[in-house]
């Protein structure tokens, strides 16, 4: 019985930690908002590394997780942005 008191809350923190890595290691990119295209739901975005795909600074057009993500940029913003390959396509899922 001791045992089992000591094992539910020791099993539910590693559940807790195993759930959050990703968010955990999450690192933001800066980069600056260059272009803007709402119709086609792209984002081009001037950028340093991005260390999780393995890609050097340069100037990429991305796809956004959501629409409301997309409408809050403006031309020419600084930003801190998560960047992942989403279905294939490069996507920002976090922004600052």
């Amino acid at each position: 019985m001791i045992r089992m008191k000591l094992a539910t809350p020791l099993i539910a923190a590693l559940l807790a930690f195993a759930v959050v890595p990703a968010a955990i290691a999450a690192e933001y990119t800066k980069g600056v908002v260059k272009k803007v295209d709402l119709r086609a739901g792209k984002v081009t975005v001037i950028h340093e590394e991005l260390k999780n795909l393995d890609m050097p600074a340069m100037t990429m057009v991305f796809r956004t997780a959501d629409d409301a993500m997309l409408e809050t940029l403006k031309e020419g913003a600084e930003i801190e942005f998560v960047a992942d390959r989403v279905a294939g396509k490069l996507t920002i899922i976090e922004l600052k």
